[in-house]
């Protein structure tokens, strides 16, 4: 199959190697960048959570 591409064995597992890692470093930047977003987003949630809670007991 290899050699219908024109590649070695060799070549395909340093392209596959170098993918993992580069999608590995994409994502963990993405998530770095992204945390303060998320974390805001999960408090208000969690506000809005409560909120909801507390005023149905009350009644």
């Amino acid at each position: 199959m290899l050699e219908e591409l024109g590649i070695s064995l060799g070549t395909a597992l340093i392209i596959l190697i170098a993918m993992y890692f580069i999608v590995k470093w994409a994502v963990r930047n993405a998530i770095e960048e992204s945390s303060s977003e998320i974390s805001k987003a999960v408090k208000k949630g969690m506000e809005k959570y409560y909120k909801e809670n507390t005023s149905e007991e009350e009644q």
